[in-house]
């Protein structure tokens, strides 16, 4: 794969329910960096799995959700984004805001609901005519 157009972060049990094929369209242009979730180092692997790879990103857990929220920052860097996240500070929307790159803030706590699936296929569709 070229470099990729953008990051996309979010925990293991947003991408439960996905259509087979879902996660990996979504990131063949892409880059996916998982969140610790409570289903730990088992959900990691079960995504890595469905997804056939050896390796997987894994965002470093935080002690606070606002710590939390300045790692995922970190990790865009300047790079579109798309995060999912059962909720956002103000920061962390003012933030993606004012930023020049791209960003798809995603609320779900858990599974993407297909609604939220189209918003992220339309953000990813987007990227790709920017890019041509």
């Amino acid at each position: 794969m070229a470099d990729p157009l953008f990051r996309f972060a979010c925990s293991p049990r947003n991408l439960d329910g996905a259509p087979e094929g879902w996660v990996e369209s979504m990131v063949q242009e892409g880059e996916l960096a998982l969140l610790v979730d409570d289903g730990g180092l088992n959900a990691i692997s079960a995504v890595a799995h469905a997804l056939d790879v050896v390796s997987m990103r894994l965002l470093r857990p935080e002690e606070s959700a606002a710590a939390q929220e300045r790692t995922v920052m970190r990790y865009a860097g300047s790079m579109a984004l798309v995060w999912v996240a059962s909720s956002f500070s103000e920061p962390v929307a003012q933030w993606a805001h004012d930023r020049g790159p791209m960003t798809l803030l995603v609320e779900a706590a858990d599974a993407l609901p297909a609604d939220e699936r189209k918003r992220v296929e339309r953000f990813v569709v987007i990227l790709g005519r920017q890019a041509e």
